[in-house]
């Protein structure tokens, strides 16, 4: 089982890195120039590979469908091409699928700093991380970083 888990990540990874390159320097389509490959999934029998993509700018929901379709449409090219580079038996099915998970994550990052402003403006309001930096300081200045406990254990007297 160890060892079919370990030939499915290094299909998956020569698919990725060829398919980069041949994506980038055979395909002569401009709009797949855009692409970057974020992913190969690649089945357990090795008969299909999930491939998946982000634009490099950000595209409306009919772009990325018609780059999809491009893509779908050079799928049987790109896979003649690597069965010429490689000495698999056969060479998965490709399906090309945008990757969502860049957006969902962009997203997430926007509302984390959103959070993070709102925190800032309610702090700044009452005042509150004004007291926490007093209170770190004069705990360090008066106990010089270490509590009275601390220093009772290391006493050996």
């Amino acid at each position: 089982m160890g060892k079919e888990f370990e030939r499915t990540q290094r299909v998956s990874q020569f698919l990725h890195q060829e398919l980069a390159r041949l994506l980038h320097s055979t395909v002569r389509d401009p709009r797949v120039e855009r692409i970057n490959l974020t992913e190969v999934e690649v089945s357990r029998d090795l008969s299909h590979a999930k491939v998946f993509f982000t634009l490099l700018d950000e595209q409306s929901e009919a772009d990325r469908a018609d780059i999809a379709t491009v893509l779908r449409k050079v799928s049987g090219f790109l896979r003649s091409e690597l069965a010429k580079q490689s000495s698999m038996r056969t060479v998965p099915r490709l399906s090309f699928r945008f990757d969502e998970s860049v957006g969902r994550g962009r997203d997430m990052e926007s509302l984390l700093r959103e959070v993070r402003k709102a925190d800032a403006v309610l702090f700044d309001h009452q005042g509150i991380d004004e007291g926490i930096d007093e209170g770190i300081d004069e705990d360090i200045v008066e106990g010089s970083g270490e509590s009275a406990d601390e220093e009772a254990r290391t006493d050996p007297g």
